[in-house]
Protein backbone atom coordinates (compact mmCIF):
# COMPACT_ATOMS: atom_id res chain seq x y z
CA UNK A 1 0.00 0.00 0.00
CA UNK A 2 1.58 3.00 -1.35
CA UNK A 3 0.33 6.25 1.31
CA UNK A 4 -0.32 9.19 -0.56
CA UNK A 5 -0.07 11.39 2.08
CA UNK A 6 2.98 13.59 1.56
CA UNK A 7 6.43 13.05 2.72
CA UNK A 8 9.33 15.29 1.54
CA UNK A 9 13.16 14.25 2.17
CA UNK A 10 15.74 16.74 1.31
CA UNK A 11 19.66 16.47 2.20
CA UNK A 12 21.11 19.53 2.35
CA UNK A 13 24.55 19.81 2.26
CA UNK A 14 26.25 22.84 2.73
CA UNK A 15 24.18 22.89 6.17
CA UNK A 16 24.95 18.96 6.64
CA UNK A 17 21.70 18.63 7.24
CA UNK A 18 18.07 16.27 6.23
CA UNK A 19 15.22 17.66 6.26
CA UNK A 20 12.07 15.19 6.59
CA UNK A 21 8.16 16.29 5.97
CA UNK A 22 5.58 13.99 6.61
CA UNK A 23 1.67 14.54 6.49
CA UNK A 24 -0.15 12.01 8.96
CA UNK A 25 -3.61 11.11 8.77
CA UNK A 26 -4.44 12.04 12.27
CA UNK A 27 -5.26 15.09 14.64
CA UNK A 28 -2.26 16.72 16.48
CA UNK A 29 -2.85 15.00 19.73
CA UNK A 30 -2.19 11.71 18.76
CA UNK A 31 0.41 12.00 16.47
CA UNK A 32 2.19 14.00 19.44
CA UNK A 33 1.68 11.08 21.75
CA UNK A 34 2.87 9.04 18.61
CA UNK A 35 6.23 10.67 19.11
CA UNK A 36 6.49 11.58 22.76
CA UNK A 37 5.39 8.21 24.28
CA UNK A 38 7.55 5.08 24.52
CA UNK A 39 4.70 2.39 24.21
CA UNK A 40 3.79 3.80 21.45
CA UNK A 41 6.80 4.44 20.08
CA UNK A 42 7.92 1.31 20.11
CA UNK A 43 5.25 0.23 17.59
CA UNK A 44 6.31 2.13 14.43
CA UNK A 45 10.37 3.77 15.46
CA UNK A 46 12.14 0.59 13.80
CA UNK A 47 11.83 -0.15 10.07
CA UNK A 48 9.90 -3.54 10.36
CA UNK A 49 11.38 -6.18 10.35
CA UNK A 50 13.10 -4.37 13.33
CA UNK A 51 11.64 -3.94 16.41
CA UNK A 52 12.15 -0.85 18.51
CA UNK A 53 12.35 -1.30 22.51
CA UNK A 54 12.80 1.26 25.06
CA UNK A 55 14.39 0.68 28.39
CA UNK A 56 13.64 3.79 30.13
CA UNK A 57 12.17 7.39 29.06
CA UNK A 58 12.16 10.51 30.45
CA UNK A 59 10.59 12.96 28.12
CA UNK A 60 11.39 16.59 29.58
CA UNK A 61 13.90 19.03 29.08
CA UNK A 62 17.09 17.46 30.18
CA UNK A 63 15.37 13.74 30.18
CA UNK A 64 16.84 11.24 27.98
CA UNK A 65 14.80 7.90 25.88
CA UNK A 66 17.35 5.07 25.81
CA UNK A 67 16.21 2.39 22.96
CA UNK A 68 17.23 -0.42 21.11
CA UNK A 69 16.92 -1.36 17.86
CA UNK A 70 16.77 -5.14 17.53
CA UNK A 71 16.73 -7.55 14.63
CA UNK A 72 15.28 -10.45 13.54
CA UNK A 73 18.37 -12.27 14.38
CA UNK A 74 17.84 -10.38 18.24
CA UNK A 75 20.72 -8.30 17.10
CA UNK A 76 21.00 -5.19 19.29
CA UNK A 77 21.27 -1.74 18.22
CA UNK A 78 21.44 0.52 21.41
CA UNK A 79 20.53 4.43 21.16
CA UNK A 80 20.02 7.20 23.13
CA UNK A 81 17.91 10.57 22.65
CA UNK A 82 18.64 13.67 25.37
CA UNK A 83 15.72 16.04 24.95
CA UNK A 84 17.28 19.67 25.11
CA UNK A 85 13.58 21.67 24.36
CA UNK A 86 9.86 20.95 24.66
CA UNK A 87 6.81 22.87 23.63
CA UNK A 88 3.88 20.61 23.89
CA UNK A 89 2.00 19.66 21.06
CA UNK A 90 4.60 21.84 18.94
CA UNK A 91 7.90 21.03 18.78
CA UNK A 92 10.53 19.39 20.27
CA UNK A 93 14.49 18.77 20.05
CA UNK A 94 17.17 16.39 21.09
CA UNK A 95 20.77 15.10 20.64
CA UNK A 96 20.51 11.45 19.26
CA UNK A 97 23.59 8.95 19.23
CA UNK A 98 24.26 5.54 18.93
CA UNK A 99 25.33 3.72 22.73
CA UNK A 100 25.30 1.13 24.40
CA UNK A 101 22.93 -0.56 26.71
CA UNK A 102 23.59 1.74 29.77
CA UNK A 103 23.55 4.60 27.66
CA UNK A 104 27.31 5.21 27.17
CA UNK A 105 28.03 7.23 24.01
CA UNK A 106 28.96 5.13 21.15
CA UNK A 107 31.58 7.83 19.90
CA UNK A 108 32.33 5.80 16.85
CA UNK A 109 29.23 7.06 14.96
CA UNK A 110 28.37 11.22 14.62
CA UNK A 111 25.59 12.52 17.16
CA UNK A 112 22.57 14.40 15.62
CA UNK A 113 20.85 17.53 16.24
CA UNK A 114 17.29 16.60 15.71
CA UNK A 115 14.37 19.91 15.44
CA UNK A 116 11.03 18.30 15.32
CA UNK A 117 7.72 20.49 14.68
CA UNK A 118 4.15 19.42 14.56
CA UNK A 119 1.36 21.57 12.84
CA UNK A 120 -2.31 21.03 11.64
CA UNK A 121 -3.71 21.12 8.61
CA UNK A 122 -7.25 20.65 7.89
CA UNK A 123 -7.80 16.62 9.42
CA UNK A 124 -3.72 15.74 9.19
CA UNK A 125 -1.17 16.85 10.84
CA UNK A 126 2.54 17.67 9.52
CA UNK A 127 5.78 16.85 11.47
CA UNK A 128 8.50 18.78 9.44
CA UNK A 129 11.64 17.62 11.13
CA UNK A 130 15.24 18.74 10.72
CA UNK A 131 18.29 16.70 11.58
CA UNK A 132 21.42 18.56 11.60
CA UNK A 133 24.90 16.90 11.75
CA UNK A 134 28.41 18.55 12.50
CA UNK A 135 29.89 17.69 9.46
CA UNK A 136 28.87 16.39 5.95
CA UNK A 137 30.43 13.20 6.28
CA UNK A 138 28.85 12.42 9.11
CA UNK A 139 25.49 13.36 7.14
CA UNK A 140 26.64 11.15 4.48
CA UNK A 141 27.34 8.33 6.76
CA UNK A 142 23.70 8.27 7.84
CA UNK A 143 22.59 8.34 4.23
CA UNK A 144 24.67 5.34 3.34
CA UNK A 145 23.41 3.21 6.48
CA UNK A 146 19.87 3.36 4.76
CA UNK A 147 18.77 6.55 6.80
CA UNK A 148 16.01 7.76 4.26
CA UNK A 149 14.59 4.50 3.29
CA UNK A 150 14.37 2.93 6.80
CA UNK A 151 12.58 5.91 8.39
CA UNK A 152 10.07 6.57 5.19
CA UNK A 153 9.64 2.71 6.50
CA UNK A 154 9.07 3.55 9.84
CA UNK A 155 6.77 6.68 9.24
CA UNK A 156 4.49 3.84 6.99
CA UNK A 157 4.41 2.19 10.46
CA UNK A 158 2.85 4.47 11.91
CA UNK A 159 0.23 5.43 9.53
CA UNK A 160 -0.66 1.39 9.90
CA UNK A 161 -1.27 2.80 13.65
CA UNK A 162 -3.65 5.70 12.90
CA UNK A 163 -5.60 3.52 10.42
CA UNK A 164 -6.18 0.94 13.03
CA UNK A 165 -7.28 3.24 15.13
CA UNK A 166 -10.15 4.38 12.81
CA UNK A 167 -11.78 1.02 12.34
Amino acid sequence: MKSNLLMNFTVDKETSTVNVKREFNAPISAVWSAWTEPEILDQWWAPSPWKSKTKKMDFTEGGRRLYAMIGPEGQEHWAIADFTSITPKSNFKYLDAFSDSEGNLNIDFPRSDWNVNFSEQGNSTIVDIAIKHDKLSDLEKIIEMGFKEGFTIAMEGLDKIFASKDK
